[in-house]
């Protein structure tokens, strides 16, 4: 009977791989049904009349190599616009999320890359629609960069956490992405 485990074990290892991909194929087959599926009822729909938005961009976080912030920076400004609704879109970056304003040259200094940076095109375009980018002056100052080392159009703050109390004062929702 041992004489042929090898076989044995070669065989249920085949059976097992083939139901895998059987099952895999099923699957497949199903997500491929569920994504087909267009319709969606909204139960509770938003229309944003008026609203100011202050994004606290704090920590790192992303989709791939998009910043989930940035992301959701630029869906809620085109909102804006589709849905013609009053008021702004604030981005304040600080913390290890700060070096995302800084300019090729100081981008590559910091990083300790020969790439420049890779969200220059992404804040032009935010500032671009009329979200205002903010830099942490405080944040700055604790890595010696100057006004000089941010992209253009990047304003800078007396220090983050007091502007974002600030903005909460003044009514600004925060998102915190």
């Amino acid at each position: 009977m041992f004489k042929y485990r090898w076989l044995m074990v070669l065989f249920a290892a085949y059976l097992f791989t083939d139901f895998g991909v059987v099952a895999r194929t099923a699957e497949s087959a199903e997500a491929k049904e569920v994504q087909a599926e267009p319709a969606i009822h909204i139960d509770v729909p938003v229309r944003l009349e008026k609203a100011n938005v202050v994004f606290n961009m704090d920590h790192l976080a992303f989709t791939g190599d998009m910043p989930i912030g940035i992301k959701y920076m630029d869906l809620l400004a085109k909102r804006y616009v589709e849905w013609n609704t009053k008021g702004r879109i604030i981005g304040i970056f600080h913390g290890p999320a700060a070096y995302m304003t800084l300019n090729d040259k100081a981008y590559n200094v910091y990083r300790r890359v020969n790439t420049g940076n890779p969200y220059k095109e992404l804040i032009a375009g935010l500032i671009k629609q009329g979200v205002q980018i903010e830099e942490c002056g405080f944040s700055m100052k604790t890595n010696k960069w100057g006004n000089t080392d941010l992209l253009p159009g990047v304003k800078v703050n007396t220090g983050a956490i007091g502007r974002l109390i600030e903005l909460a004062q003044q009514g600004y929702v925060q998102i915190q992405p």
